[in-house]
């Protein structure tokens, strides 16, 4: 922490980050202002600009230490990729130049071939582009100059993440502010999804997960008996943080900090060994990248601290996984939150479109969202006594629900006499944030102004989820606006509008406990989707509808669905593979070995004890049930190995073999291996177990 000593806080944020305040230091005005207008209207950078910017930027990251650029970009392997070129030119006389140039800094060419395309391309096709994204700042780490951008194909089709982000957003806005001129508002010209991701994760030693082949393979623990203390105590849900943890949030903030990312708060989370950080909203493209760079930050300061950050969503059985919060709203660049019920009555009205817009596209949409959390990871986590069912389902609070209840049936909201609430004369009652205790079984809730999406997996890319929130949004808010435009009694018609959303969509709204079973009979009832799994929610990807849903507002091609598609099936097929073969190999090469050796010393004992003369009924008893669980043990992973070798070849009946049978072969396995780990003596036993992973630091 000598760093912050040296530099206090203020400075220290953002000093890595070649941001607003730094290009107005170092552009000419005119430049800075084609920056601008590049950025807030999506106008294209002459060259000579380009190059001006270019220079600039190389002088910044070299006086940073810098000697690398690389265009940073989000493939669709749910992690970040990066190509380091230097900025070393040769010169005359043997000597070198250092040059960076407007065309390098706008586009590069990385090998695409490796990259999940999911049919798009074929892998002898190489050629990809990278473009830079001028809306996110680019930082210096590691000595290197790093460029946010899109990936995108020789043909132009999306390879990445943040190309249909930055494509969602401009739908968003575009139909947002055909709505907010309807309510007079003219002077907004951008409305932006904002973003606040909550990441969780947990932190174990080093040297015990580099004993952990499941660990170190798959990110989470395929074996493990539950240890004799787990979360019962509830002592460490904000509880004081160790000394290796704070240390390790400290250096992490001091890290986050340089690079822009507002590290707000830390804590142990409900889980031993687990932890949060939340960070300051952003701008949803921003946030994308701004927790990219969290997770890889994580990862990277718990090596410097002898530790292991796992972001998995559920690296442990039988104690809390950890998920990712998003809390996303809308703002307008006028800095008015298009989420927060206003003081007036226009205000209200205006609240009261957007919300049913949200209300009517989660209802609309629901398989849609459900996908975008779909991973091999996070089915272990969702419907568990610790995440949201995984049938959506949205949370408004008792205040705003006796609104649209009221909308909808006509009665009386108040005792003030109104039988109706007429939209835009009358003025809502107050609604504070926290007119309502949190429901966090909620997989949508609203919290006074945003809706909290909690079904996010923690390992996953958070743009995935906000692609179609924001998509969603931008569908419903056209037809809001093709509805009410050319109106003749504006008035008449929002209301009537507004009535028909709330009732037509009102099975949506759920204030109960989602954890409960009869929550699942009644969402049965009310028609409302149950993808328990990801081989169910996948397909749903590919349906017309959502399929229509992108492709009509320009967020993604037909064929760009598909390939997401295909990718998420593949991902999801390679990730239980090699959980499979993993705990094959770690019971033939390691379990099996260790307690038929533990067996045979009880044995040895046994025969030395009757040689002796003399009896034990411990040794014969526990060698006698080490001896049957061994042979369960055999016959279960002989089961796995020969349904591994029977997959399908066809991606989407491998998915739903992988689920069906794998998965039941896994489980099997684990429960045979994890009734001898409870009686092998700890010496015996090859690897870390729960107790030393959980509660060593």
């Amino acid at each position: 922490m000598a760093e912050i000593k040296e530099m206090k806080l203020p400075e220290l944020f953002g000093s890595m980050v070649f941001n607003e305040d730094t290009m107005k230091e170092r552009l000419s005005s005119a430049t800075f202002n084609s920056w601008k207008e590049c950025v807030t209207n999506g106008h294209q950078l002459d060259i000579d600009t380009a190059n001006e910017i270019a220079e600039a930027m190389k002088q910044w990251a070299m006086e940073k230490g810098a000697t690398h650029y690389t265009h940073w970009f989000q493939p669709m392997t749910g992690v970040t990729a990066e190509k380091h070129d230097s900025f070393i030119n040769p010169a005359e006389g043997g000597k070198i130049v250092m040059e960076f140039s407007g065309k390098e800094l706008t586009k590069g060419e990385p090998d695409a071939s490796s990259f999940p395309s999911g049919g798009l391309r074929s892998t002898f096709e190489a050629r990809g582009y990278t473009a830079w994204d001028p809306t996110s700042y680019a930082f210096v780490k590691d000595g290197s100059l790093y460029i946010p951008t899109i990936f995108l194909s020789y043909g132009g089709q999306a390879l990445d993440k943040k190309t249909p982000l930055l494509r969602s957003m401009d739908a968003l806005s575009k139909q947002a502010l055909r709505v907010l001129a309807l309510f007079g508002d003219t002077e907004s010209k951008r409305v932006s999804a904002q973003c606040g991701s909550e990441q969780e994760y947990f932190l174990i030693d080093k040297d015990m997960y580099n004993q952990r082949e499941d660990l170190k393979l798959t990110g989470r623990t395929l074996f493990g008996n539950k240890p004799p203390r787990g979360q019962e105590l509830d002592d460490h849900y904000f509880g004081q943080l160790k000394t290796r943890v704070a240390e390790f949030m400290r250096d992490l903030d001091n890290e986050l900090w340089k690079v822009g990312v507002l590290s707000k708060t830390k804590h142990n989370e409900v889980a031993p060994a687990q932890h949060e950080m939340a960070p300051v909203y952003a701008d949803a493209n921003q946030a994308g990248d701004q927790n990219q760079l969290a997770m890889e930050m994580m990862k990277r300061v718990a090596d410097r601290h002898n530790l292991k950050c796992l972001i998995h969503e559920k690296p442990f059985a039988g104690i809390n996984g950890s998920g990712k919060h998003d809390n996303w709203s809308l703002a307008t660049d006028r800095g008015e939150n298009l989420l927060k019920p206003g003081s007036t009555p226009s205000q209200n009205a205006q609240f009261l479109v957007f919300l049913s817009a949200f209300i009517k596209g989660v209802d609309e949409y629901q398989d849609a969202l459900r996908c975008t959390v779909a991973s091999a990871g996070n089915d272990h986590r969702l419907g568990a006594q610790e995440a949201p069912p995984a049938i959506l389902s949205i949370f408004l609070g008792d205040e705003l629900e006796a609104v649209v209840n009221s909308i909808i049936t006509g009665e009386s909201y108040t005792d003030a006499g109104k039988h109706t609430l007429e939209i835009g004369v009358d003025t809502l009652p107050p609604i504070p944030q926290d007119n309502t205790d949190r429901n966090r079984t909620s997989p949508m809730a609203f919290t006074g102004n945003k809706f909290e999406f909690r079904m996010l997996g923690s390992a996953q890319s958070v743009s995935g989820p906000n692609i179609a929130l924001n998509t969603i949004m931008a569908e419903e808010l056209k037809q809001i606006a093709d509805e009410l435009e050319g109106s003749k009694d504006f008035q008449k018609d929002l209301q009537a509008l507004i009535k028909k959303i709330l009732t037509d969509h009102q099975r949506i709204i759920f204030n109960g406990n989602g954890y409960d079973d009869s929550w699942i009979e009644e969402a049965e009832k009310r028609g409302l989707s149950n993808l328990t799994s990801t081989a169910d929610a996948l397909p749903t990807y590919i349906a017309d509808k959502n399929v229509k849903l992108y492709v009509d507002n320009d967020v993604y091609t037909a064929e760009e669905v598909c390939a997401r598609y295909n990718i998420h099936v593949e991902a999801y097929n390679a990730q239980i593979g090699i959980e499979g073969r993993t705990t094959s190999d770690m019971i033939r090469r390691q379990i099996l070995p260790a307690v038929s050796a533990y067996t045979a010393e009880l044995c040895g004992r046994l025969n030395e004890l009757g040689a002796a003369g003399l009896s034990s009924a411990y040794e014969k008893k526990t060698a006698e049930k080490m001896a049957t669980l061994t042979d369960e043990l055999s016959e279960v992973v002989d089961k796995l190995d020969a349904d591994l070798a029977a997959v399908p070849e066809d991606g989407e009946k491998a998915m739903r073999y992988y689920h069906d049978v794998i998965l039941a072969d896994m489980s099997a396995a684990r429960a045979a291996a994890d009734k001898l780990e409870a009686v092998t003596d700890e010496d015996y036993w090859p690897f870390p177990v729960y107790s030393d992973l959980l509660f060593y630091l």
